[in-house]
């Protein structure tokens, strides 16, 4: 495999991550004005984006295969109570 294939592969398993957090980061913006929130977006997406590329990393690890259902509900859990966490202006605040 060459470096073009593999930078292939790993873009697609975490374009499901990528995809949830900007659309995460934009949904809060749009729906929730009236709420601070803890970080800009650009920090927002990319902390949301580390979660969720580390449960797709996780998922992988444990089950073995890419694309399972199980790895999918928990990246929208883990990236929605993030993203509340956030929300509530977690660290410190």
């Amino acid at each position: 495999m060459d470096a073009m294939h593999l930078l292939n592969h790993v873009l697609n398993l975490l374009a499901p991550a990528l995809w949830l957090a900007a659309g995460f980061t934009l949904m809060s913006r749009l729906f929730m004005k009236k709420q601070a929130v803890a970080h800009s977006p650009l920090a927002q997406a990319a902390i949301l984006s580390v979660a969720c590329c580390g449960v797709l990393l996780l998922g992988l690890a444990l089950l073995g295969r890419d694309g399972k259902m199980t790895t999918y509900g928990a990246l929208v859990l883990v990236c929605a109570s993030v993203q509340w966490w956030l929300l509530r202006g977690a660290p410190g605040k």
